[in-house]
Parts: C-alpha cells; sequence; structure tokens
C-alpha cells in the first residue's frame, strides 16, 4: 500500500511567542543561499542579530545595503519625494493634486525620512540594550505631526522651497492636519512633550497609550450649548504603522481555579471568560537635532475570532453577525467614555486593563529576549505611571511573574516595586480613583485576588509599625470599607511603586501633608519627590511662534537654546535695545492679527488686535474657575454700561477669550460654557460697549489653536483655587511666548513668580493654607457673599444672558451650598487685580520691559529638564550613546 508523504510548509506561529528558528538549509532557486528563518514579532536580540547577519553572504547584504532607502537632503530630493508619492502612494496627478494631496505627499515624503532613522534607533538599542523607561499615559496630546517632524529634522526651509515649486504654500498644507485626538488636557500634553524630550536627549523610551478611534470627542457649540460629536482623526493618517503582527489576547471576565502542583506549590489559573484582540499601531516621535527617533505604541481592540461571524449571518442573524466585533472595538472607541452610568464604569475600567495588559505583554517579551535572569528586570525596564489611569499594570505585572512565569510572591513584589514610579496629578480626593469591588471582581477576578493580597501584606506592616494606631488601617488601606467596598487607585500605585512624585513644588508638598499623610509616616519623606513640570520649547516656542524664536536664535548667535533653555537668560541683556524691543512688540501685535483673523473666520466676531487679550483656554472644570472669569467679565461689562461715552473711551479696551471641553457627563462645567456664550451674544451685540469689551469662546480648542492662541496673549488667566491645580503647564507656554500672567497662589504659579520675579506677575486671591479655614466658615460661620459680586448674580437673575433658570444651580452652588471653590472670597482681589492689570497695559514700554524679562527667565520650565531629573532621580538611566 503507498503511503502519502505530508510536506509541512512553513509553520505560522502564534504573534506572541513566535520563537527563532534554527537555520537549516538554503531555501529557493539554485545559488541563493539566503538562509530560511523565524522571527520575533518585536525583532531579535543582539546575538540572533549578529547570528543572522553572519549567515547572510556577502553579495547580498551588498546588493541590500546598496538599495536601502536614503533620507532626502536637497530640496530636488524632497521633490521627487512628494511627488513619487503623490502620484503612486495617493494615486494623484499632477492635474488633481489639491492640498490635502500636497500634505500627503508631503508627510509620507517625512515619514519616509522618520522610518529611516527609527529602525535604527531601535537597533542601536536592541544593541546596546539598556534599561529602558516606558511611559504609560492615558492620554499623549501630540498635536499636529507633520510640522514638528520639519522642524525637529531641520528640513522646513527645503521644504518650504519645495512646495513653492511645486505651487503649494507651506501654510496651507500644514493646515490640512488633523489633530492626533489622543488627549484632552495638561495630563496629555505634559506626556507628549515629555516624549519630545525623551527623544531629543537621546533616552531610550517607548510611550504606551490606546488608539481611540474617535478620541474625546469633537466639540461644537449649538446655540451656546456644547454638543459632542465624533472626531474622525483617522480618515488619513499617514503618521502611524499598523503592526497587525503584534497582537495580544486581553481577557476578561471568567474565574480563578487553584490547586497544588507536584511540588506542593499552589497555582493559580485564570480561565474561561472573553478575549480580546490588542493590534499594535506606531508612531514615530523624532528628537530635535539628533537622529534619536523613539516610538509610541497605541492599542486597538478586535474580536479574538475575526470581525464577522459567517455563521449567525447565514442563519439571518445580521446584527448578530458583527455583534463581537462592535463590543471588543468599544474598547479603543472614546477617551473617557461618560461613567455616570454602571455600564460607563465598566468600560473605563475595561480600556485600562486592556491597556495596561498589553503594555505589559509588550515590556515582558522585548525584556525575555535578553534572556536575563527576572532579578535583572527592574536594571533593564522602568515603567512610569501617569496618573492612576495605568495603576492595573502593577496587579497585572504580579499575575505575570506568579501565574506565568512562577517566581514566588516576596521576588514577585521586590521586581513590582523597584520597576514602577507614580507620578500624582492631583490633590482633589473627588478626583482619586476608585473602582467597586464587585465591579473589579466581576472583570478581573485574579487581579481582585492579587489586590487583597498586596493589601493584607501591606497593612500587616503597617500594624507590625503602628501597633497603638489601629485608626490608620482603615484610613490606608487599598480596599476603601463603604457601600460597596472600592479600591482606591492612588493607594495602590503609591504602595506598589518606588517613587513617587508631585508636579510642582506646592503640590509635592500639599500630597504628602493630605492625601498621602499617613504614608509619609509609613514609608519616610524619601519615597516621595518633586519634579516640576515643564514644556517642550521645540513646540510652544520655535513651532507656535517663529518669528520669536528666530528674534532671540538671532541674539544668542544660534537655536542652542531650545536644546538648553537656560540660555534664554541672555536675553535680558537686550532688554533696553531699541531694536530688539520694537521687533518684540511687533511679533507680539502680528501674532494678535493672526488670532484676530482666525477669531473672524471661525466664530465671525470682529475683535480689535490693539485691545488687551485676556485669555483663558483649558478644560473646563469649577476648580480652574472659568466661572470667576465670566463672572468678572459681566461685573466688566456693567462698569462699562454706566460710564459715559467719553469715559467708555478711555477705559482700556479688552477682547475676553475663553476655550476648552468639558466633560460629557459634567453638567456644571457645561453650564459654564453656556454662560459663557450667552455672555458673548449680549455684549458683542451692544452697540454701546464696541471694541471696549469683546468675549470670545473658541470652540473645539485643541493644540494646533493653541499654537495660533498661546502666542497672541496679553494676559493669560491661571486662576485655580489655592491648592487646587498640580501644577498647570499651559502658564508656561504663555510666559515662554511673551504674555503675562494672572494667577493665584498655585501649583507652577509659584515657581514661576519666583523665576520671573513679582513685579512681572499679577497674583490674586487666599493661600492654600487658609482654604479649609474659609470652607469651613462658609458653613459655621457668616458667611456674606461679595456684594459686587452679588450686583453679578442680579444681573443673571433678571435674564439679561437669556434663561435665569439656566445658570440658578452655578449661582446656588456659591450662594447656598458653601462656594467650595472660593469664588466670593476671591473675587474683590480679582477684580482689583484686573484694574492694575489695565493700568500697568497702559504704560506699554514698562509693560513690553515686563515681558521681555519674564520670557528671559523661562529657562528652568523645560521639559528637558524635567526628563533629566526623571531619569536621576526616578529611573536610574543613562544615555546610551552620543552623536
Amino acid at each position: 500500500m503507498a503511503t502519502k508523504t505530508t510536506t509541512t510548509g512553513r509553520e505560522r506561529k502564534p504573534s506572541t511567542s513566535a520563537p527563532i528558528g534554527d537555520f537549516q538549509e538554503p531555501v529557493g532557486p539554485p545559488g541563493i543561499s539566503r538562509p530560511k528563518h523565524k522571527r520575533t514579532v518585536t525583532g531579535f536580540g543582539p546575538q540572533e542579530i549578529k547570528s543572522v547577519e553572519a549567515s547572510i553572504p556577502e553579495p547580498q547584504r551588498e546588493a541590500w545595503k546598496k538599495f536601502s532607502a536614503k533620507e532626502f537632503s536637497s530640496k530636488e530630493d524632497f521633490e521627487k519625494d512628494v511627488v513619487r508619492h503623490i502620484e503612486t502612494t495617493l494615486a494623484r496627478s499632477l492635474f488633481n493634486c489639491d492640498e490635502s494631496a500636497a500634505y500627503g505627499g508631503t508627510s509620507l515624503a517625512f515619514r519616509d525620512r522618520l522610518v529611516i532613522e527609527w529602525n535604527k534607533t531601535q537597533q542601536r538599542q536592541t544593541f546596546a540594550d539598556p534599561k529602558r523607561v516606558y511611559y504609560l499615559s492615558l492620554e499623549f496630546l501630540m498635536g499636529r505631526a507633520l510640522d514638528n517632524a520639519m522642524l525637529n529634522v531641520g528640513m522646513k526651509d527645503i521644504a518650504r522651497d519645495g512646495l513653492s515649486d511645486l505651487g503649494f504654500r507651506m501654510e496651507d498644507i500644514i493646515e490640512q492636519e488633523r489633530d492626533a485626538a489622543l488627549g484632552n488636557g495638561g495630563l496629555g500634553r505634559l506626556a507628549a512633550c515629555f516624549l519630545d524630550s525623551l527623544a531629543t536627549l537621546d533616552y531610550p523610551a517607548w510611550g504606551y497609550a490606546l488608539r481611540y478611534k474617535y478620541g474625546i470627542f469633537k466639540q461644537e457649540i449649538v446655540d451656546g450649548y456644547q454638543v459632542e460629536i465624533p472626531d474622525y482623526w483617522l480618515d488619513f493618517n499617514p503618521w502611524e504603522f499598523p503592526r497587525h503582527d503584534v497582537t495580544v489576547d486581553i481577557q476578561f471576565y471568567g474565574s480563578v481555579r487553584k490547586y497544588m502542583d507536584d511540588s506542593g506549590k499552589q497555582i493559580s489559573v485564570w480561565e474561561n471568560g472573553e478575549i480580546v484582540n490588542a493590534v499594535a499601531y506606531d508612531a514615530p516621535v523624532p528628537g530635535y537635532g539628533t537622529k534619536t527617533t523613539n516610538n509610541l505604541r497605541l492599542w486597538s481592540s478586535k474580536a479574538s475570532h475575526g470581525e464577522f461571524d459567517f455563521t449567525k449571518f447565514n442563519s439571518g442573524e445580521y446584527e448578530a453577525s458583527v455583534a463581537d466585533q462592535q463590543r471588543a472595538e468599544t474598547i479603543s472607541a472614546v477617551l473617557y467614555p461618560n461613567d455616570s452610568l454602571d455600564r460607563g464604569k465598566e468600560l473605563r475600567l475595561k480600556q485600562q486593563y486592556f491597556w495596561c495588559a498589553a503594555s505589559l505583554f509588550d515590556i515582558v517579551r522585548r525584556f525575555k529576549k535578553s534572556k536575563k535572569a527576572w532579578s535583572e528586570f527592574p536594571n533593564q525596564v522602568a515603567i512610569q505611571l501617569n496618573d492612576t489611569h495605568p495603576t492595573l499594570a502593577i496587579p497585572e505585572l504580579m499575575r505575570i511573574l506568579l501565574d506565568l512565569e512562577g517566581l514566588n510572591w516576596d521576588d514577585s513584589w521586590a521586581i513590582v516595586q523597584k520597576t514602577f514610579g507614580y507620578t500624582n496629578h492631583t490633590v482633589l480626593p473627588e478626583a482619586l480613583e476608585k473602582w467597586s469591588v464587585p465591579l473589579v471582581q466581576n472583570l478581573l477576578p485574579r487581579h481582585l485576588q492579587i489586590i487583597y493580597e498586596i493589601n493584607m501584606q501591606f497593612l500587616q506592616y503597617v500594624e507590625r509599625s503602628f501597633p497603638k494606631d489601629r485608626e490608620m488601617l482603615g484610613r490606608v488601606s487599598i480596599i476603601e470599607e463603604s457601600q460597596p467596598k472600592m479600591v482606591r487607585m492612588a493607594y495602590l500605585a503609591l504602595i506598589g511603586s518606588h517613587k513617587v512624585n508631585g508636579v510642582a513644588e506646592l503640590h509635592s508638598d500639599l500630597i504628602k501633608t493630605t492625601i498621602f499623610k499617613d504614608f509619609v509616616k509609613i514609608y519616610g519623606p524619601d519615597k516621595f519627590t518633586n519634579v516640576t513640570n515643564g514644556i517642550t520649547p521645540r513646540r510652544w516656542l520655535h513651532q507656535a511662534n517663529p518669528r520669536l524664536s528666530e528674534l532671540i536664535a538671532s541674539k544668542l548667535g544660534s537655536y542652542d537654546y531650545l536644546k538648553d533653555l537656560t540660555l534664554l537668560h541672555k536675553i535680558e541683556n537686550f532688554v533696553d535695545d531699541k531694536d530688539f524691543r520694537k521687533e518684540f512688540q511687533e511679533i507680539k501685535y502680528a501674532n494678535k492679527v493672526r488670532l484676530a483673523k482666525y477669531i473672524k473666520e471661525a466664530q465671525g466676531i470682529s475683535v480689535n488686535p490693539s485691545g488687551l487679550f485676556d485669555i483663558q483656554v483649558k478644560r473646563i472644570h469649577e476648580y480652574k474657575r472659568q466661572q470667576l472669569n465670566i463672572f468678572g467679565v459681566i461685573h466688566r461689562y456693567l462698569e462699562l454700561k454706566e460710564m459715559s461715552p467719553e469715559d467708555r473711551k478711555k477705559a482700556q479696551p479688552r477682547v475676553s477669550i475663553f476655550g476648552g471641553k468639558a466633560a460629557p457627563g459634567y453638567w456644571m462645567a457645561k453650564t459654564i460654557i453656556h454662560l459663557i456664550n450667552q455672555v458673548s451674544k449680549v455684549v458683542n451685540a451692544d452697540k454701546d460697549i464696541g471694541d471696549a469689551l469683546k468675549v470670545v469662546f473658541l470652540e473645539d480648542y485643541n493644540v494646533s489653536k493653541a499654537e495660533i492662541i498661546v502666542p497672541a496673549s496679553d494676559i493669560s488667566e491661571h486662576i485655580s483655587t489655592a491648592g487646587t491645580e498640580a501644577s498647570g503647564t499651559s502658564n508656561m507656554k504663555f510666559v515662554l511666548n511673551g504674555g503675562l500672567i494672572i494667577g493665584t497662589c498655585d501649583g507652577a504659579n509659584i515657581e514661576i513668580t519666583r523665576e520671573v520675579g513679582e513685579d512681572n506677575i499679577f497674583l490674586f486671591g487666599n493661600l492654600a493654607e487658609d482654604v479649609e479655614d474659609l470652607r469651613h466658615g462658609h458653613f459655621y460661620g457668616g458667611f456674606e457673599i461679595d456684594s459686587q459680586l452679588k450686583r453679578v448674580f442680579e444681573t443673571m437673575r433678571s435674564g439679561t444672558f437669556g434663561d435665569a433658570g439656566q445658570f440658578s444651580a452655578l449661582v446656588n452652588s456659591i450662594v447656598d451650598h458653601g462656594d467650595y471653590y472660593l469664588v466670593s472670597d476671591d473675587f474683590k482681589s480679582y477684580i482689583d487685580t484686573q484694574k492694575l492689570i489695565d493700568e500697568a497695559y497702559k504704560q506699554q514700554d514698562e509693560w513690553l520691559t515686563k515681558t521681555i524679562t519674564a520670557v528671559a527667565r523661562m529657562g528652568f520650565f523645560s521639559s528637558d529638564r524635567c526628563i533629566q531629573e526623571y531619569a536621576e532621580e526616578i529611573w536610574s538611566i543613562g544615555i546610551i550613546w552620543t552623536f
């Protein structure tokens, strides 16, 4: 009987664990001896690379090198790359190439450059095998990528000339790009600045986040109200690379089975439940003036068994045939889904675990390629938790070490604590994340067991250390004994990390004396440190304000200050230089004209660039006190109305500009937006007022809009209740661009005051140490609303700005419910300080001296300085090469 021989083709391995194969006989046509090999989805380790390279014959290596992609370096090469991409990648021609296609071709030409350096960076890092930083942030507010890439690689002038040859203006091409919708506020923008600095300083680092299909939302203002619509930012995104071979199975629900193995060790197996696929998408992050190009890896969710169930479809269940895919895709659909409903809470927790688990899998896989002992893990890996959102990475790494790698508890916990650092971003107790125990039990049963074990061992340690303070156990427990019980994520992050940092000096002091007071007693003060936030001058000066950047470089002799911002202090030598002052002033006016033009195009409101531009753009929240600002605007409006036409002409003209998004479920913040728009409608239509006061709300505030707004400010408002803003970074951006601040003694305002001098900032309001006494007095003392604020409320109640009922909750929160954010307490001080600003602005020579001096003294607030502090004090990493 004849036997059938089956030849096995190349074995297809799961992407998550494809091993390195042995090299066997040559395959392919005779004479071609390229070895057959398999590779892991994250590439080879250094030894395998050397082995593979040695096995490839020299002629083939030479052929590969000969035809390897090269970076364009001239205008002609750039034009060639752009036209090639327009014609072949985008299938357009000379006759139908519009600005959108020109943007596509330009982006792809620059992406090619970045990819070449990106590959080389990854190879260098693989060979050096250094300790890497992994920055876990639920938000990365990256902004537009093209302009940043052109500036960082030093090719913007070549691109401008090349595009001009092809018939396009650089400014029109840049405008075609949509902002990457991966964040909302300061948390995400800080993370983006940090990635820029990590690459610029040549540190080996990866960012990890989710690839939100619809972003947080696109904000539209309809009849004065915020309306949320999807942000279809991924319609064309040339900056990402799908890694369909890099997938991770993520498990939810199910149960935990425990048994004893042959050696008597207890084994836990998390089984059953639901599996969702995480698919990686990579985006290159170029450093400025360096070849280093790091990586931002984003995870997208997919159904584990594919997008489509043919069996259900054939049986007529058409909707059900795609239901699994739709359910899976919701995980990475939207940033911060509305959590006012239980299903929203579950989706948020799902998002956080999905992202943490996929990222940890990737990090562990990369470490295992080195074949080092697990005890070396903290010497190879530093993971920074940006706020509490990625805290589930702590029990997830424990689960990997205990259940999958077979380490014991003590060794696993020692590795975890040495690996993680935690950045706290709030002192507001209500903003510290908590998840209900029943929710965690249902969604992540094994993780809840691990969290309980971490908590038990920690509480036993506390009891041994403080035997007479039983009440401390309840205060510091990870599990809050409420109904239902809650998991305190900030406490888990703190206990599982070797360092905890605040983001401004006041904030770092406050967390040690308020929310983490007990933990300072337990661990001592050395576990806590401060790293004051900073911003990247590449985007927030060089890119956003190129004329000012060029002026500074002309006086300093080079653009070196963009990599060492402390060099800025030298421009203080030119504070009395007539030519310098004249050009500085002209640049500010030109930036105001540009913003005025944008306001006219976007909102249809005409504003006078000669007026004082007063700007508050940030996430809308009661603690940031946009309500204080708009009440102040109403007060100004009432004062102007009472003036004679002659006096009104003498008043300092103002343009009050607001921008920012409110969380979809945050009704009070949405009410503030509605009030701003109603005031804008009334004031701007009042012919008596004219240019003396204009009020503008810019919809859908984002990074690219900030790049127009920030350079145009005369005054920016950073007026949070003292002790509530962790740091703030927009304050730094405004001052670096020649705008002064009105602010409270809060967050980084304090350090900005120390650097720029008290004469160059306008501070007002109560201090953080008085806040609790004032709040107490509101309920138990004689609380009187400020008389000027009372008048504002009476005007609102009279219907001047529309239906007073729409704003009653906002007013009542101050009048009847304790004024938690001290709007009334600070109102008089705020109004008086605004009058000082009016008078100071009229003295233009003195004002100009203040702004130049402030810019010159901003050298401390660079994100490069932050990263160096993190690297030395928290991550213990060094730069692995220099160029």
